[in-house]
């Protein structure tokens, strides 16, 4: 099925099931899915229910959607995304953002959990996402350009929105919280690095790297939508210390830093709700 054809199957699933039309899409990525419990929800919909939506297989990734009301923001919420790594093609892992801009979303809040590459990042930390590195994974525009969605060669000066960075550093001081900024790089996984693709990112600019969240921003960007983004540190990469990795060791921080991430991302998403 055509990428057009498909997504507009599944908006007509969604749309079978409520007319709701989102000011921000929010998708929570490893170990911030707990987030769902600050949205007044009004429906809910498990992507199992929508034909043809990809369905997350990933740890901890509830697979649904939240179609509700934060700070009085109408949002959608991802509790869950796909992953290259899952075996997808990068057409479905970019469906779900792409699902959302068509549902009405004007912007979309990217979270993910990532390992620290840069030596100032430090397990916990929330790092605002600057800029991005999509070289080492297939662009989600490959292939014939759907243009309805977009352009055949958009422009990527401005991944991330600034005016939205700008309200996520502005929520971040008002509500006491560090907030770094970086560039993130996306590798497909699913194995962690190796102590040398580490060094490697390093030298290319990276400040933190994980499995997610940069195709999705890609896609958005190319349909138009604003976009912005944090990372949770979850660990540091690779060859840093002596620890090795584990999926284990990403929820435990996740959970560690969730009052703090839930506080940045409430009064971020009331903000946002005033400029869209």
């Amino acid at each position: 099925m055509k990428t057009m054809d498909k997504l507009e199957s599944c908006l007509a699933a969604v749309r079978r099931k409520t007319d709701f039309e989102p000011q921000v899409a929010l998708v929570l990525g490893s170990g911030l899915g707990d987030y769902g419990k600050e949205v007044e929800v009004e429906t809910v919909i498990p992507y199992s229910e929508i034909e043809g939506f990809p369905v997350s297989t990933a740890p901890g990734h509830a697979g649904r959607f939240l179609l509700g009301r934060v700070a009085g923001v109408k949002v959608a919420v991802m509790q869950g995304r796909v992953h290259y790594y899952e075996g997808y093609p990068m057409e479905d892992v970019v469906l779900p953002a792409r699902l959302l801009g068509l549902m009405g979303a004007k912007a979309l809040f990217l979270t993910n959990a990532a390992g620290g590459v840069n030596y100032t990042m430090n397990p916990g930390d929330l790092m605002l996402l600057r800029d991005q590195i999509t070289c080492f994974v297939p662009s989600p525009l490959i292939g014939p350009n759907e243009d309805k969605l977009g352009v055949r060669f958009p422009d990527m000066s401005r991944v991330y929105d600034e005016e939205l960075a700008g309200i996520i550093r502005t929520a971040a001081a008002g509500c006491g919280i560090p907030l770094k900024e970086g560039v993130y790089c996306q590798l497909t996984g699913p194995q962690f690095e190796s102590p040398a693709e580490i060094r490697m990112l390093r030298m290319l600019g990276a400040d933190a790297v994980g499995m997610s969240t940069a195709v999705e921003a890609v896609a958005a960007r190319h349909m138009g939508m604003r976009v912005a983004g944090v990372s949770c540190i979850s660990n540091l990469a690779c060859g840093m210390t002596s620890a090795p990795l584990t999926s284990e060791e990403v929820n435990e921080t996740a959970a560690r830093v969730a009052d703090r991430f839930t506080r940045l991302v409430t009064e971020s998403i009331r903000a946002m709700g005033a400029v869209l």
